[in-house]
């Protein structure tokens, strides 16, 4: 498990430490909010990126999260339920979109076609038993009369990082992987953005695992709405229309 701690030498005596366990679609977008976080309440934030269903079973087991980015609001409505997260404090933070990606410019065409018509050898997604992203893209694949066919050349990485890292790596020309990765590398490549209405919502929810003021101060700044304008800037849906800097 990769822990990694994001302005730890900020100078506040009294600096809290709130340890956020995110999902790993989300994690770059993490990197770039938790300092203004730091600088402005003097409390440190230590990372821990991974799938979301591997999160889940280190929360069951006793990981000591103070706060959970999920990339499925199913887990986070579970862990409530289950009494294993402070009631009351699920939010959405976030709505993901899948992209079709290669790092190849051209190569992706505007609809997607390259998926039916296409001459590739593999084709990566995330682990759809652990990660969200993963399970939308055998959704989509299976919307659009593939998965049969193109099963035999998926390569699945535990995450939608491992995912993208396939592909950018070049062990995979094409990859099914979240649309703020590919505005993370600068759109580099070629891709398309897959519609919404061939996979179920990426409804991305936060909750408080561990009830204490760092941690709600935390949730508090990732949902006023100049965080959330830069988090729909990153390539997502934000909840309400709260994607307005604050005045």
């Amino acid at each position: 498990m990769t822990l990694l701690c994001l302005g730890c030498g900020t100078g506040h005596l009294q600096a809290a430490e709130v340890v956020v366990a995110v999902a790993s679609n989300f994690t770059p977008t993490l990197e770039k909010l938790a300092p203004e976080f730091e600088r402005s309440s003097g409390h440190v934030v230590t990372i821990v990126s991974g799938a979301t269903g591997r999160h889940y079973a280190q929360i069951v087991n006793g990981a000591p999260y103070d706060v959970f980015l999920a990339a499925d609001a199913e887990v986070t409505a579970r862990l409530e339920e289950e009494g294993r997260a402070v009631s009351g404090t699920r939010a959405v933070y976030a709505t993901g979109r899948l992209s079709l990606w290669s790092r190849i410019p051209g190569y992706v065409d505007a609809q997607g076609a390259i998926l039916a018509d296409g001459d590739f050898r593999r084709l990566s997604i995330a682990n759809p038993r652990l990660a969200p992203y993963g399970k939308a893209a055998v959704e989509v694949l299976t919307a659009l009369g593939q998965y049969e066919r193109l099963s035999p050349r998926l390569v699945q990485g535990e995450n939608i990082a491992q995912a993208y890292q396939f592909v950018d790596s070049g062990n995979a020309e094409l990859g099914l992987v979240a649309y703020s990765q590919v505005l993370e590398n600068g759109a580099a490549g070629s891709h398309w953005l897959v519609p919404e209405s061939l996979h179920a919502p990426l409804t991305q929810e936060l909750i408080v695992l561990k009830d204490s003021a760092p941690a709600r101060e935390f949730v508090a700044y990732l949902l006023k709405p100049s965080t959330l304008a830069l988090i729909a800037a990153s390539g997502y849906g934000v909840p309400h229309a709260a994607a307005a800097v604050e005045p």
